[in-house]
């Protein structure tokens, strides 16, 4: 509080600022739990020959400041997923309009450029051809128009996909067609070595 209690722009701004984290955190953490039964018990799921993913969170690649909310890397040890968690308006729907992504009439395409873009720099940074790195959205709160879309960025081959929370697991886990965890180890030691933890410095 200000004194006099007089609250300044820069103030109400930061508290903006503050409101829109905490949003975007409750759905990260949403996407979180929503991942869990890809990974859990990860032994067991080895045994009976189901895919088993290696899962990360809140990443950034070296060098640079922006954050990666969640990195995948496929049982098959082929394909790397970057996943981004959106917490849009509950009571819009988010649908495509003239092949752009909109939140109600808010155009929210940027942010799937956005996407597909840091897909493109973690596919260079791990070695892996553009195709390889698979650039996806879950939307929590605003329903998804069919439930899942499938967005086009210019200059980009490829879509990515933008998924309601129900069809993000069914969607994963239906993309390996095969099993290699040696060739997935070793994928996953590669990520893990360009991705660091968002808030380390490097």
């Amino acid at each position: 509080m200000s004194l006099l209690g007089v609250r300044t722009a820069a103030m109400r701004q930061a508290d903006a600022q503050a409101a829109q984290w905490e949003h975007g955190a409750k759905g990260e953490a949403a996407t979180v739990r929503l991942l869990r039964p890809l990974v859990r018990w990860g032994w067991l799921r080895r045994l009976l020959g189901r895919p088993v993913w290696t899962v990360r969170h809140d990443l950034r690649l070296r060098g640079r400041r922006f954050n990666l909310d969640h990195v995948l890397v496929s049982p098959c040890g082929t394909a790397v997923v970057v996943l981004d968690t959106k917490n849009w308006h509950r009571g819009r729907t988010t649908a495509l309009v003239g092949g752009r992504v909109h939140c109600g009439e808010d155009d929210r395409h940027g942010q799937v450029e956005k996407v597909a873009g840091y897909a493109e720099m973690v596919a260079t940074a791990v070695g892996l051809r553009p195709d390889q790195v698979w650039p996806l959205i879950v939307v929590h709160g605003s329903p998804i128009a069919g439930g899942r879309l499938e967005a086009r960025v210019p200059g980009q081959r490829g879509v990515v996909h933008v998924l309601g929370p129900d069809w993000l697991v069914p969607t994963l886990a239906g993309a390996p067609k095969a099993r290699d965890p040696q060739r997935a180890a070793q994928l996953a030691g590669r990520v893990d070595s360009v991705l660091l933890p968002y808030t380390e410095r490097g």
